[in-house]
């Protein structure tokens, strides 16, 4: 056998047909049959049956009348408990089991039929027993069937105003959720956070559901402003800042406070840039009204200017050490973006208006000029 018959065997495990010798008979034999590809379709036919076969004994059910409804709206109450990620046969069967359907059957046809059933979230339902399938499916999809609480959690706030927020607003309280926050291992929140959950509670609207506790909660808001962080790219962004995610954070979280109008955010994160740029002390009366715990305003008085933490930018250069709120997404962005621009003061006018100045002189006499000789500093 030449070298490129060998390779050949190799390659394909066939060996060359041995050749008769002359002179001698040899019989035909009859072509083997192919079984294989018969047992493949077998067994492909078999597998069918078997996903279909419920859909179709179903259906042929309800052709004869063998699927079990109620009609109309149903009396009583009941609750009921959809977990995530279950299925149409799953909740259904949790459906007849609270005699809210008359049959499982009969919901999870419809369900095979009906768009609507696609949109059941997981949660607890309050719901009437003995109604018609495609009145249970309507109620499924209604909001207000749910058992839950709601609280909206505004940009800027603080962990304690948060902690009143959710108490007054849900059955969670305030001694559960300080539990929590004082252990915060438990709620996710990462270790460059040096366990300060001031800023990674995301400012949005959440809904408790039954069973949920203050550590659930609370997690849930964590996770919600690290999913935020990895959809700006933070990690990735800050550095081209000179900056931290932390440090991000805390920009983010002073601008709230130092900005009226999300407009103006990039432009006071350039001007809070430049100064840490040059080594000026921010001199925020934000970040000093955070340690004094000042409500209503961030104007300071000159007792609150002389408190030594380390939040006080008027007494140490650079930012805080953390965030003093939680910041929203429109901030954190102008954090990451900063506007161009030379400037090195701001103030707020009356009508909620920004100035912005690069002379300190200027910055001087058109804030005396909006609210008084001796009230605006550098």
């Amino acid at each position: 056998m030449s070298e490129s018959d060998g390779g050949l065997e190799i390659l394909t495990g066939e060996e060359e047909p041995r050749r008769a010798r002359p002179g001698s008979r040899r019989r035909e034999e009859p072509p083997r049959k192919k079984s294989g590809i018969k047992n493949v379709i077998a067994l492909l036919a078999v597998i069918a049956i078997l996903i279909g076969g419920y859909v179709v004994v179903t259906n042929v059910m309800d052709r004869m009348g063998g699927a079990e409804d109620y009609s109309g709206q149903g009396t009583g109450t009941a609750e009921v408990t959809i977990p995530s990620g279950a299925n149409g046969v799953q909740i259904a069967r949790l459906l007849a089991e609270q005699d809210v359907v008359k049959s499982s059957e009969a919901f999870y046809q419809l369900s095979l039929t009906d768009a609507r059933a696609q949109k059941i979230q997981p949660g607890t339902y309050t719901l009437r027993q003995q109604m018609s399938a495609e009145a249970a499916l309507t109620a499924l999809v209604d909001p207000s069937a749910r058992v839950q609480a709601k609280f909206t959690v505004p940009e800027g706030a603080r962990v304690g105003q948060i902690v009143e927020i959710i108490s007054k607003n849900t059955e969670l309280e305030a001694k559960d959720l300080e539990a929590a926050l004082d252990d915060p291992s438990t709620i996710g929140l990462p270790d460059y956070a040096n366990g300060n959950p001031e800023g990674y509670l995301y400012p949005e609207t959440y809904f408790v559901e039954p069973g949920d506790d203050a550590k659930a909660v609370l997690t849930r808001m964590v996770q919600q402003t690290l999913k935020v962080a990895k959809d700006l790219d933070i990690g990735s962004r800050a550095p081209a800042l000179g900056l931290n995610g932390e440090e991000v954070l805390t920009v983010a979280s002073i601008l709230e406070y130092e900005g009226q109008k999300p407009e103006d955010y990039a432009k006071i994160a350039r001007v809070l840039y430049n100064r840490i740029d040059q080594g000026m002390p921010l001199q925020l009366d934000s970040t000093v009204s955070y340690v004094s715990e000042r409500k209503g305003d961030v104007w300071t008085t000159a007792e609150e200017r002389a408190n030594p933490s380390l939040y006080n930018t008027y007494q140490h250069a650079g930012l805080p050490p953390g965030p003093i709120g939680s910041p929203g997404q429109a901030s954190i962005e102008a954090a990451l973006n900063p506007a161009d621009g030379d400037w090195l003061y701001f103030f707020a006018k009356k009508d909620g208006s920004v100035v912005y100045n690069q002379d300190f002189g200027k910055h001087t006499s058109d804030c005396q000029a909006e609210y008084g000789a001796g009230s605006c500093g550098g």
